[in-house]
């Protein structure tokens, strides 16, 4: 019987090759909309210190919605893996940032000042009805944002050809908040995730 280590890792794989064959036109288009609503659906990151993410390998490429948001008076900050620790920590990022080369060969900050997120764009490889992500593998997010006290708000991002029925959550996985894709914003419950009206969510999250 496969374990959900191997599940996980076909699924993953699957996935990945899935989101690099997605045709240009496609992916400029669905990222336009995860970036309209990401912009006017959470006014509360107009106000917070938000994690986000450099993409990766056709992911969702946020930096248009970074750039709004510090428009917006947001404070942004880019991941950085601490290897010793294998936690992820946060380096303030704006435009005109110094930059560098970090683990897996993904960009990041050049020694910019550490900061506390109190909200994170969190990059999914695909995520189920429960509202869970799957990732790369390596736990990064999950151990780092267990250990933030208070828990920041965690706001998925991927396309919605990603949405999976079940990823067989561990004790482990940390659920999502809010999961947004070209599709809308999914607000996540204990019941699963529901659409949300772009509206409707900016109002809970003013």
């Amino acid at each position: 019987m496969e374990t959900w280590q191997e599940w996980r890792k076909k699924k993953r794989i699957e996935l990945l090759a899935r989101r690099e064959a997605v045709a240009s036109s496609d992916r400029i288009q669905w990222s336009m909309e995860i970036t309209n609503s990401l912009d006017h659906g959470f006014p509360i990151l107009w106000k917070s210190t938000v994690g986000s993410y450099w993409p990766y390998r056709g992911e969702y490429d946020p930096r248009p919605a970074m750039n709004a948001l510090l428009k917006r008076g947001s404070v942004l900050a880019l991941p950085e893996v601490e290897s010793e620790r294998k936690l992820l920590c946060f380096r303030r990022w704006w435009e005109e940032a110094p930059m560098r080369m970090g683990a897996y060969n993904i960009p990041v900050t050049d020694n910019t000042e550490l900061v506390v997120v109190n909200a994170v764009i969190v990059p999914m490889l695909g995520f189920d009805m429960q509202g869970y992500r799957l990732g790369y593998g390596g736990g990064y997010y999950d151990r780092t944002i267990i250990g933030i006290n208070p828990s920041p708000l965690l706001i998925g991002v991927t396309f919605e050809i990603f949405r999976l029925d079940n990823i067989y959550p561990r004790p482990h996985d940390v659920a999502m908040d809010f999961i947004v894709t070209e599709a809308g914003i999914y607000k996540v419950s204990k019941q699963g995730i529901s659409i949300i009206s772009t509206n409707k969510c900016a109002s809970e999250n003013s």
